[in-house]
């Protein structure tokens, strides 16, 4: 499976939204908050030319917000962009 990060901020909604869709893929992600930490927005701003969140990567590539993963999940894409077989065994479930 590619690496999946996601940007985010406390209390963001659509952040939270967006790691249960993550959660409930079984999909391993490494949480970056940015609330506090201006170097992380700054990396951010850098990778993408934004600095709302959520922000999620998959493997490197931007794939944008939480709407943009709902519409990934929702059309199949996801399942490929994440290179998985789509096979539920091929998840792992982490809490980063």
């Amino acid at each position: 499976m590619k690496p999946v990060e996601i940007y985010v901020t406390e209390g963001c909604k659509l952040c939270a939204r967006a790691r249960q869709l993550l959660m409930s893929k079984g999909v391993l992600f490494t949480e970056r908050d940015i609330t506090f930490a201006d170097d992380l927005r700054q990396e951010l701003v850098r990778r993408c030319g934004k600095e709302t969140t959520p922000q999620i990567f998959i493997g490197g590539e931007h794939i944008g917000g939480y709407e943009e993963l709902r519409r990934l999940d929702e059309s199949g894409e996801l399942a490929r962009k994440l290179s998985y077989s789509g096979d539920a065994s091929d998840l792992r479930t982490s809490h980063v």
